[in-house]
């Protein structure tokens, strides 16, 4: 069922669109092996999600949007699902935050909203030459959570899927 994946270069070419599009984020502890193979893309995850940041995505499987909000990591979506595709063991995911250039702090504009945002306190800024400080993510706190990315005004901070990094409870 693996071999069901999404060939996300050929649909992007198909309508038109560039394929370095980063690859969506599924809810927290779905298996991504298996994810379009088993999903049925019922919706009762999205409907389940007390923090309504799932909508239906690409193929209509569903994606996280943190422009929504943060996982709260409650597992509403995972219990919801009438399918084996949650790993409720593992961790929810491998994602963590990073800050583009366009950062407001970058800009010298004083901004702190994604260091407020952090339960985790993932987020900490240090000054810089010239009076600008910059945004630095604790890969070790950062749990991926996303509230850093809701509360961004310049929409600098986004997550990517990390490879090797350390796994994280909920």
């Amino acid at each position: 069922m693996a071999d069901d994946a999404i060939d996300r270069g050929r649909r992007g070419f198909l309508r038109g669109r560039p394929s370095a599009d980063p690859a969506p984020i599924h809810p927290p502890w779905s298996r991504p092996d298996y994810f379009t193979g088993l999903c049925t893309r019922c919706g009762a995850c999205a409907e389940a999600c007390p923090e309504a940041i799932l909508r239906p995505g690409d193929g209509g499987y569903p994606e996280v949007d943190f422009t929504r909000g943060e996982c709260s990591f409650c597992g509403a979506c995972a219990d919801a699902c009438p399918e084996p595709i949650f790993d409720r063991n593992a961790a929810p995911w491998s994602l963590r935050a990073s800050v583009a250039p366009s950062c407001l702090a970058v800009q010298r504009v004083v901004c702190r909203s994604c260091q407020d945002a952090c339960p985790e306190g993932a987020i900490r800024f240090q000054p810089a030459p010239g009076g600008a400080a910059h945004a630095r993510i604790d890969d070790e706190a950062c749990t991926g959570c996303g509230a850093c990315v809701a509360a961004c005004p310049s929409g600098a901070v986004t997550l990517t899927h990390q490879t090797g990094s350390p796994a994280h409870a909920a």
